[in-house]
């Protein structure tokens, strides 16, 4: 495992629709892994391949409930609202406010191919969207109602995280 190299704000990658994963291999896999230990190394919860440099669709999170992998993510269903304070690893010490489910249910593969669905709520859900969104070239502040001005101190997000993963028939 290595730690791969930010991509930051101003790059245009950023801003680039992320290309589906085909091949499930050890560079995938090699991928994922190093993905996991920048975003630990960064102090991050989640982060998409783009963030890294990498143009697929790709996604690590872990929000204190265990490492996660989204290979090909979509969003299936959203409910609910939480308003609560967003940043990103390619934005460092930027904090915005922003609107988001407060439930979300995602189908992807795992890093083998296996689709799976999962249903993650709270902070789950946030940066499910948020690091989604990276796959489309959304990055948090195209969402945000406000930024969170030098020297404020962003509100916490309080709510209770909970996951469901349910393994889904092949395609």
């Amino acid at each position: 495992m290595a730690i791969r190299n930010m991509v930051y704000e101003g790059d245009p990658l950023l801003r680039k629709t992320s290309r589906e994963v085909t091949a499930f291999d050890g560079k995938l896999a090699t991928l994922l892994d190093d993905m996991f230990e920048t975003m630990v190394q960064q102090s991050g919860v989640g982060l998409a391949a783009v963030q890294v440099g990498i143009l697929r669709r790709a996604v690590v999170i872990d929000v204190g409930e265990g490492k996660i992998e989204l290979v090909n993510p979509t969003i299936l269903k959203t409910s609910g609202s939480q308003v609560g304070s967003e940043g990103c690893l390619s934005l460092p010490g930027q904090f915005g406010i922003v609107e988001r489910p407060d439930a979300v249910t995602v189908r992807a593969q795992d890093r083998n191919g296996e689709w799976f669905e999962l249903t993650g709520t709270g902070l789950l859900a946030r940066a499910l969207c948020h690091e989604i969104d990276h796959l489309d070239g959304i990055v948090f502040i195209d969402h945000a109602t406000r930024m969170v001005q030098p020297g404020e101190t962003p509100p916490p997000n309080k709510r209770r995280v909970t996951a469901h993963v349910k393994k889904v028939k092949s395609e």
